[in-house]
């Protein structure tokens, strides 16, 4: 959807106007991507994922942690409010401004709903690769399944899945130490 017609890039300085209506709104390639707000699964997932990692990063402080809505400018015309991002302090030295972050973090985490499920695994796949980011994590709701893209040498390897029926415990090389098990966080 683009209000300013077929063929228009939307820049950041039209993302600033955009309504605050509840909604999620994004650019991605200049293109405005409306996202309509989460339901209650996806915020109980959320919560409790950023309430481990909060928790964690409260003993070992290497870093922050940001929930949505928190504009992430990669570019002028590429704008995205990921469920939840993760950074180190040394980036975030570099890329937190008192609006938004102006950069790439090392963690960026989408929980998957039907009406974002493609758009997760294809265009925001491809900018957040593009942009470098370390770890992208894909959340599946109904599934209880996590998918883990890592990036090396500016592609995202094959995705590794875990899953809560595997008993599978999520950790990364981000954040040592971090260990979740994913039945903890898809308990009802």
């Amino acid at each position: 959807m683009n209000p300013a017609g077929p063929g228009v890039k939307l820049t950041y300085d039209d993302f600033v106007l955009f309504p605050d209506d509840g909604k999620r709104h994004e650019l991605i390639d200049g293109e405005h991507h409306v996202t309509p707000p989460p339901n209650i699964r996806h915020q109980q997932i959320l919560g409790e994922l950023f309430g481990f990692l909060w928790t964690h990063l409260q003993a070992h402080p290497i870093g922050r942690a940001f929930l949505a809505p928190l504009a992430v400018v990669f570019s002028r015309f590429d704008v995205v409010e990921p469920d939840l991002l993760y950074v180190s302090h040394e980036t975030a030295a570099r890329i937190l401004t008192p609006q938004h972050a102006q950069g790439t973090p090392e963690l960026v985490v989408e929980i998957g709903s039907p009406s974002t499920r493609k758009r997760d695994d294809t265009i925001k796949k491809r900018l957040y690769e593009r942009a470098g980011v370390a770890e992208y994590w894909i959340i599946d709701p109904e599934k209880h399944v996590v998918r883990i893209l890592r990036n090396a040498d500016g592609q995202f390897k094959p995705p590794i899945e875990l899953s809560a029926a595997a008993a599978d415990v999520l950790s990364t090389p981000l954040l040592p130490g971090f260990a979740l098990a994913l039945t903890r966080l898809f308990r009802d």
